[in-house]
C-alpha cells in the first residue's frame, strides 16, 4: 500500500484543514484547465460544471460533499462513483466529458477522487512541513510499479526549504502523481527518510516543454507547489470546530445511509431520555441537517444559513415538554418527537417564518388540519460552546388551517402543500 493510500485511510487534520479551506470557495467551470494552479488552494470547482446552467450551485455542493466524505470518513473510489451516479441523476447534469460510457465515466471520477485526495494531503503535508521548521525537504518517488523516469530522477533529492525547486516541481506535479516530500533536520535525518544529502539536481531541471509551458517531466497546470501560499491559514484552522458552509453540509447530510440515521435517532432518544430526567446542563446534540432545497430556497431570499447542522438543547426539550403547557399549547407526542432525526428528513410542508424580531425560523409540518405536529426550527441561533447552528425550539400540535391563513403575512410557504 502507498503512503498516500494509508494517509487517505487515517486523514490528518492539516489534510482535513485543506480541503475545507478550498470548500469555503466553489466556482463552476468550463475547462479543467480555466484556473491557475495556486487558486485550487483557496477554491474547488469541477471543469463542465459551467454547462450545469441553473443548479451548477447545488451541482458542486454536492460533489463536494462526496470528495468531503471520502476524505474524511475514508471512503473508498467505488463509493464516491456511486454517490456521483446518483448527483448526476438527481441533478440533471449532462455534456460532461466521460459521460455515456463505462470507462469514461471510470475515468471522469477517478480524475475528481484521486485528484483531491492528492491535492489536499499535499497541502496539508506542506503545512506541516512548513511548521516543523525543517531544515532540508526531500523529495521522494511514490510509484515504484508504474515509474516516471523524471520523478525517478528527482528521488531523494533534499534541498532547502526556499529553494526554487519547490515552487515548481514539488508533488503532486502531474495526474495521478504520487510522490511527496518529508522533512529533514540533518544529513544523516535525510538519509533515514531515505534521501540523498550529496545527489544534485539534474541538468537543466529548470527546462520547459514547448508544448505544455510545464517544466520537461511535469504534467500542464501542474507546476506549482500545492498549499505553499496557504499554509499558515491551514495551520491557523487546525484545532478549531471548522463547520462546512451550509450547501456543502445539506448536502452531504442528505447523502448519509439509513443506518447512520438510525443511529443518530437512536442517540438523540437517550438525550431526550436524559433531558427530561435532570435539570437543564447546557448539552445539546446533533440530530440533522437543513435539505439542500431548504438552504436554496434561503440563499434566494439573502436569508443563507451559516451552517446546515440541526441541534437541541437540553433546554429546547425541557421547553417543549413542560414549558409550552403553561401557554396553552399541546407538545407532540413524546414517542414521535424521539424519532426526530428521522422526522427531519421528510416534513410535509416548510414554511419561512418572518415574523420574529430576533430572526427567521422554519417550520416544518407534518400533516393537515387539526392534530398536526410542528417543529420551530430557528435559523443561526447561536448556542454558548458551540457556535452558530439551527435549533430545534419547540415541537407542538396545531390545525394547519390556521397557518395557512397566515401565508402571505410574514409566512412563506417553502414546498410541500397545506
Amino acid at each position: 500500500m502507498s503512503e498516500l493510500a494509508a494517509v487517505f485511510r487515517r486523514p490528518f487534520a492539516e489534510q482535513v484543514a485543506a480541503l475545507r479551506l478550498r470548500l469555503r470557495d466553489q466556482r463552476p467551470s468550463g475547462r479543467w484547465d480555466q484556473f491557475e494552479g495556486p487558486e485550487h488552494d483557496r477554491m474547488f470547482t469541477v471543469a463542465g460544471t459551467v454547462a450545469a446552467g441553473a443548479m451548477k450551485a447545488d451541482l458542486l455542493a454536492d460533489i463536494s460533499a462526496a470528495v468531503q466524505k471520502g476524505i474524511e470518513d475514508g471512503t473508498t473510489l467505488d463509493e464516491f462513483r456511486r454517490d456521483f451516479r446518483s448527483i448526476v441523476e438527481k441533478r440533471g447534469w449532462h455534456g460532461w466529458t466521460g459521460e455515456g460510457t463505462k470507462k469514461g465515466e471510470a475515468w471522469r471520477t477517478r480524475v475528481i477522487y484521486r485528484t483531491n485526495m492528492a491535492t489536499s494531503y499535499a497541502a496539508g503535508r506542506m503545512a506541516q512541513l512548513v511548521e516543523g521548521k525543517f531544515a532540508w525537504w526531500v523529495y521522494r518517488h511514490g510509484n515504484a510499479m508504474e515509474p516516471r523516469l523524471h520523478h525517478l530522477a528527482w528521488d531523494g533529492i533534499a534541498l532547502e526549504p526556499d529553494d526554487p525547486f519547490w515552487a515548481t516541481h514539488a508533488p503532486p506535479n502531474g495526474w495521478g502523481c504520487t510522490c511527496y516530500v518529508v522533512g529533514a533536520r540533518t544529513p544523516a535525518g535525510v538519509r533515514r527518510v531515505g534521501g540523498d544529502p550529496d545527489k544534485p539536481l539534474p541538468d537543466g531541471w529548470q527546462a520547459r516543454s514547448p508544448k505544455t509551458g510545464a517544466p520537461v517531466g511535469i504534467d500542464k497546470g501542474w507546476d506549482y507547489a500545492p498549499g505553499a501560499g496557504v499554509s499558515e491559514a491551514i495551520l491557523a484552522m487546525v484545532g478549531k470546530t471548522e463547520r462546512l458552509p451550509a450547501p456543502i453540509g445539506a448536502a452531504f447530510a442528505a447523502s448519509l445511509p439509513s443506518a447512520a440515521v438510525a443511529r443518530l435517532e437512536e442517540a438523540f432518544a437517550a438525550f431526550v431520555d436524559e433531558a427530561l430526567a435532570n435539570p437543564p446542563r447546557g448539552r445539546h446534540r446533533i440530530v440533522g441537517a437543513f435539505q439542500p432545497r431548504w438552504v436554496s430556497a434561503l440563499r434566494v431570499r439573502g436569508l443563507e444559513p451559516e451552517t446546515a447542522e440541526i441541534a437541541v438543547r437540553d433546554e429546547d426539550v425541557l421547553h417543549t415538554f413542560r414549558d409550552v403547557k403553561t401557554a396553552n399549547a399541546k407538545a407532540v407526542d413524546l414517542a414521535w418527537y424521539r424519532a426526530l432525526p428521522r422526522h427531519l428528513l421528510a416534513p410535509d410542508a416548510v414554511i419561512l417564518d418572518t415574523t420574529r424580531a430576533d430572526r427567521p425560523a422554519l417550520l416544518l409540518l407534518y400533516g393537515k388540519g387539526p392534530g398536526t405536529p410542528k417543529l420551530v426550527v430557528l435559523v443561526d441561533y447561536h448556542v454558548r460552546k458551540v457556535g452558530t447552528v439551527n435549533v430545534v425550539r419547540s415541537g407542538t400540535i396545531v390545525d394547519t388551517q390556521g397557518i395557512e391563513g397566515r401565508l402571505g403575512n410574514g409566512y412563506e410557504l417553502l414546498e410541500g402543500r397545506l
